[in-house]
């Protein structure tokens, strides 16, 4: 299985708090059955981002993760915010914040409201090479009330990620309801964990794998853990895309 949502690297926001931590996480990731990682710290105002310093931090765990023969093969992105001034420095550079820097860029949209205007932002990114993949909408209070949006954003080319915890009930009620429903109506392309820790928000790809299966089949769920999230960390065109059911 491949991870594209994983807060691993240490010291760069509320993801692991230590190198040590970061190894943990990785052995955590290799015995739930992942083999590749993307690293994605946020990339918001209240974390500074740094591509040289999360190039530096990967290659640090790279070594470590050698050392300590654990399998596990790491790439870089960024858990891109939607903000005005990351807008237009991924318009200028789409490299900087996309995964592995092949234009699919993780996009997180704020949960006390909508910025205006984002159905054409997200066509900007994606007339500048950028693919979006929406992070977590079944967890976002708006996009709870009006989860119609996410079908139809997926229809014009955006694609969604849900977080497996969210398939499990790890989030509550609401965000079950919400990733089964966007299941449903196809309108899912990637389960990722968006791990932080080793105790709470851990990888758990496996287990939501097993309930993607009980909904919508076994093919459909191997796309979301493993053809689907292993084109993106390429840069190619995701296998598994059918077209999502609108209401």
């Amino acid at each position: 299985m491949v991870d594209i949502h994983h807060h691993l690297l240490h010291g760069l926001d509320d993801g692991a708090d230590s190198l040590e931590t970061s190894v943990e996480m990785a052995r955590q990731a290799v015995a739930e059955g992942i083999t590749h990682v993307v690293c994605t710290p946020h990339a918001n105002s209240y974390h500074d981002f740094d591509p040289s310093v999360n190039t530096a931090r990967v290659d640090e765990l790279r070594a470590r993760l050698a050392d300590e023969k654990i399998p596990l093969t790491l790439g870089l992105g960024c858990d891109f915010h939607m903000s005005f001034d990351n807008v237009k420095l991924a318009l200028a550079d789409p490299a900087r914040f996309s995964i592995n820097g092949l234009g699919y860029l993780l996009v997180e949209v704020p949960e006390y409201g909508l910025p205006p205007g984002l159905t054409e932002t997200f066509f900007q990114l994606q007339l500048a090479g950028m693919t979006p993949i929406l992070t977590h909408p079944e967890r976002n209070p708006i996009l709870q009330q009006t989860p119609q949006r996410i079908p139809e954003w997926a229809e014009q080319g955006c694609l969604i990620q849900v977080t497996a915890s969210s398939l499990t009930g790890f989030w509550g009620e609401r965000p079950e309801i919400i990733a089964r429903w966007l299941l449903d109506r196809s309108a899912v392309h990637i389960l990722a964990s968006d791990a932080h820790d080793t105790r709470r928000r851990v990888p758990n790809l496996s287990a939501a794998r097993a309930v993607a299966e009980d909904i919508v089949g076994e093919e459909y769920a191997d796309a979301l853990v493993d053809g689907n999230p292993g084109a993106i960390v390429n840069g190619m065109p995701i296998p598994y895309c059918p077209r999502p059911v609108l209401d």
